[in-house]
């Protein structure tokens, strides 16, 4: 079965919401967004949340040391590097964490892709590209630029439960994320996350 990521949650009312609903990852956003938790926030909602949810941090080009120390802190199980993070910047987090890392990438061809596959990273995670902006726009791209990859991904950029059981299909990935497709004014919405997690689970 696919597995689902649910981003941006920020409120205990996020965490009530995901509780119920058991996807199997959630994202805290520490990169500057609408969607932006600090430290203390996460650590308060990360408490909260149903031992089988794995809570994820979401970076964008944050220092090394930063991100470490935010997961060794017990905040997150599981690294998203979303920003311009290179094979030296992975070694060099790897130094100080033991974490799993997700490295995303905004598709703009197969060719970067087959480099994403190089890194030491444990995940990759296939977003959409749009200039200036690291993740979250609701926009979709043609996952038939994936073809084959070797490591376990998740494919991100306008899912919606209307559409992520056919790009599902047109692809091989370990997981969908979604974010802004299961809010309403700006915060999630039970109804909506509840008909993605049945989409990607269903499809």
């Amino acid at each position: 079965m696919k597995k689902v990521k649910i981003c941006g949650l920020r409120r205990k009312e996020d965490i009530l919401i995901v509780n119920r609903l058991k996807p199997d990852y959630v994202g805290f956003v520490f990169a500057d967004s609408s969607r932006k938790v600090t430290k203390e926030e996460a650590k308060a909602l990360s408490k909260q949340l149903e031992k089988e949810i794995c809570p994820v941090g979401v970076f964008v080009n944050e220092e090394p040391e930063i991100v470490a120390q935010i997961a060794n802190a017990g905040i997150i199980d599981l690294i998203q590097l979303h920003g311009e993070e290179d094979e030296a910047y992975i070694q060099k987090l790897k130094a100080f964490t033991n974490k799993p890392i997700i490295k995303a990438v905004r598709v703009r061809s197969r060719e970067q892709i087959q480099k994403a596959e190089a890194l030491s990273c444990d995940y990759l995670l296939f977003d959409t590209y749009i200039k200036g902006q690291y993740g979250g726009s609701g926009k979709p791209f043609d996952v038939s630029l994936i073809g084959e990859v070797s490591k376990p991904y998740f494919i991100a950029g306008g899912l919606s439960e209307s559409n992520v059981a056919e790009k599902l299909k047109n692809c091989d990935a370990f997981a969908a994320d979604v974010s802004s497709a299961v809010e309403i004014d700006g915060y999630k919405d039970e109804k909506k996350v509840q008909q993605f997690i049945e989409a990607v689970r269903k499809g």
